[in-house]
């Protein structure tokens, strides 16, 4: 076992909030030093000793993984459509609405490709779920801003997981509220632009 052993009462992943995390970070397995990952020599051999061959892997997998495998991978498709369309929709539509782009490079993105310990097929799955999951972040995100803009009022009914701009929105009903600060809050970016 790791002398990295995570305690008892530790949460296994900690995620950090810290908006410098993205240039200047050093955390017990790995350091970010102006954008780029470094591992310690002990680390980088520990990651190669645990690192499963891909024979073994695939071998090692159960029948339905096989089987299911050309559907999940096939969803690329229209992820790449998806990626397509949304990403010239705000391109050409936030700028006329003033609302403020959303980088894709906040959302989609591929670190886990340096992570040795990973096979050729579990960086190509890596890979893949963080594309998935950082477009459909990504999605949301200007979805959000478009709603933000087009509809900002709350829904009556309890949501599942609301997006962050949610916070932002008029009550449910309050008419008076809505004509008095339409305007107001479909221009209201100003936390969105100080993170820029």
């Amino acid at each position: 076992m790791s002398d990295h052993a995570v305690e008892k009462n530790e949460p296994l992943v900690q995620v950090a909030t810290d908006p410098d995390r993205d240039e200047e970070f050093r955390g017990p397995f790995y350091e970010l030093r102006k954008r780029k990952i470094w591992f310690s020599d002990e680390i980088r051999i520990e990651h190669e000793r645990l690192k499963e061959s891909l024979w073994r892997y695939v071998r090692n997998s159960r029948f339905f993984v096989a089987l299911t495998s050309p559907f999940i991978y096939g969803c690329i498709i229209p992820f790449m459509i998806l990626d397509v369309f949304i990403t010239l929709y705000q391109g050409f539509s936030f700028p006329i609405y003033r609302i403020p782009k959303v980088r894709r490079s906040d959302y989609i993105i591929f670190d886990r490709g340096k992570l040795c310990y990973l096979n050729l097929l579990e960086r190509i799955n890596c890979a893949y779920c963080s594309y998935g999951n950082g477009l459909m972040a990504y999605v949301v995100e200007i979805a959000a801003r478009t709603e933000q803009h087009w509809c900002p009022i709350r829904h009556a009914h309890r949501i599942q997981h609301p997006h962050d701009r949610y916070g932002h929105f008029l009550p449910y009903g309050d008419a008076k509220a809505y004509r008095a600060h339409i305007e107001e809050v479909r221009t209201d970016f100003q936390d969105v632009q100080r993170e820029k």
